[in-house]
């Protein structure tokens, strides 16, 4: 069993059955429930993931994802006081935006085994606490 962190822009694509990206991170769901993978994230995805409904006002597509993240199929990691040090260490040494390195610090914290995510730049680190980072266009799991 593996611990597969997914960025929030993975949910995004789950949720809204994005055209390019929602199939692919629809077989990666199923194939990580097949193999009894613990899905996670950080908190702070639920804040990202239900920006854009609350914007539009798409009060459905809140309610499925509030659902959905409090059903159980996936761990939310919390943004504690040992989270706040990874996450400076992260900025330190590396040119991202706060979001990003939240993410990161999360997945590094749970001692995530894949990270995955659609951002390139993410995908070229290197980061302690997290056994791979990989993007949605290669062989993942």
């Amino acid at each position: 069993m593996n611990r597969i962190y997914w960025d929030a822009m993975l949910f995004a694509y789950f949720f809204e059955a994005h055209p390019l990206f929602g199939p692919r991170v629809r077989q990666i769901h199923q194939v990580m429930a097949r193999r009894g993978n613990v899905l996670c994230t950080s908190i702070f995805t639920v804040a990202e993931v239900l920006t854009g409904p609350e914007k539009t006002k798409s009060f459905e597509r809140v309610k499925i994802a509030k659902d959905y993240f409090q059903s159980g199929d996936v761990e939310l990691i919390p943004f504690t006081f040992s989270t706040a040090e990874t996450f400076a260490k992260i900025r330190a040494s590396n040119s991202l935006l706060p979001a990003d390195a939240i993410h990161l610090a999360s997945a590094a914290e749970s001692k995530a085994d894949l990270f995955i995510t659609n951002d390139k730049q993410l995908q070229r680190l290197n980061i302690p606490g997290i056994k791979f980072i990989a993007g949605l266009d290669g062989k993942l799991i």
